[in-house]
C-alpha cells in the first residue's frame, strides 16, 4: 500500500466517519418505516429486518466510537463504550432471534398470512443498493488506511445484505404465489444471521481478534 501522508491519512478517517454517522441514520430510518409496514402488512419477517436495523443502530453507534478511538490513538483497545455498545448489540440480537423464532412458529401453526409484501421488496432493493454502496466505501477507506476493524465492519455491513436478500427473496415469493408459510421462514432465515451477529458482538466485546467472518483483525 501506498503511504499515505499525514492530510490524506485524516482524510480518510474523515471519510471513515462520515460513513459510519451516515450508517447510523440510514439504519434509522429503515428501521422506522420497516417496522410500521411490518406491522400494517402483519409481515413477521419485515418487522423483523426493522427492528435489526435498529440495533445496527445501537452497532453503528459502537463503530462510530471505534473509528474516533483509531483516529486519535490508533494502538489503544475498545473503550468501555464500545464494548457496553457491543453487548448491549449481541443481547439485542438474541432477544430478536428469540422473538422471530416464537412469532414464526406461531405464525406457521396458525396459518397466518401477511396482507402484502409488497413494501417488503421495495424496502430490500433500497436496502441492497444502499448497504453494497457502503461495504464499497468501507472497503475502500479500509484498504486506504490499512485498517483491519474497518474492513471487518465492511464485512459486518455485508451481513445487512444477506438478510436484505433473505427478505427479497420471502417477500418476492409471497407476492408471486400467496404462499402463506413463506413469510415465517424468511423470518425463520433472519435468525441465523441475528444470531450470527450477537455472537459476533460478544465475541469482539470480549476482545477476541477476529469478527464477522473475516481473517483480518482487531487493531
Amino acid at each position: 500500500m501506498t503511504t499515505l501522508t499525514q492530510a490524506n491519512t485524516q482524510k480518510y478517517f474523515q471519510y471513515a466517519l462520515y460513513l459510519g454517522i451516515f450508517t447510523v441514520f440510514y439504519n434509522l430510518l429503515e428501521g422506522l418505516v420497516s417496522i410500521y409496514f411490518g406491522v400494517s402488512d402483519e409481515t413477521i419477517a419485515l418487522f423483523g429486518f426493522g427492528v435489526d436495523s435498529f440495533i445496527e443502530v445501537i452497532s453503528g453507534l459502537g463503530i462510530v466510537a471505534m473509528v474516533l478511538r483509531i483516529r486519535q490513538n490508533p494502538g489503544t483497545s475498545r473503550s468501555e463504550f464500545e464494548k457496553t455498545a457491543l453487548k448491549i448489540t449481541g443481547t439485542a440480537f438474541y432477544v430478536l432471534a428469540a422473538g422471530l423464532a416464537l412469532t414464526a412458529i406461531a405464525n406457521i401453526v396458525t396459518g397466518h398470512k401477511p396482507e402484502t409484501t409488497l413494501p417488503g421488496i421495495i424496502i430490500s432493493l433500497v436496502s441492497i443498493a444502499m448497504m453494497w454502496a457502503l461495504v464499497s466505501a468501507k472497503r475502500k477507506v479500509g484498504h486506504a488506511l490499512d485498517s483491519a476493524p474497518i474492513l471487518a465492519d465492511a464485512n459486518c455491513t455485508l451481513v445487512c445484505i444477506y438478510m436484505s436478500c433473505v427478505l427479497l427473496a420471502s417477500s418476492l415469493i409471497y407476492q408471486l404465489t400467496g404462499f402463506g408459510f413463506i413469510d415465517s421462514l424468511g423470518a425463520l432465515g433472519l435468525i441465523y444471521f441475528s444470531y450470527n451477529e450477537g455472537k459476533e458482538a460478544f465475541e469482539k466485546a470480549a476482545g477476541m481478534e477476529c469478527s464477522c467472518g473475516d481473517d483480518h483483525c482487531e487493531a
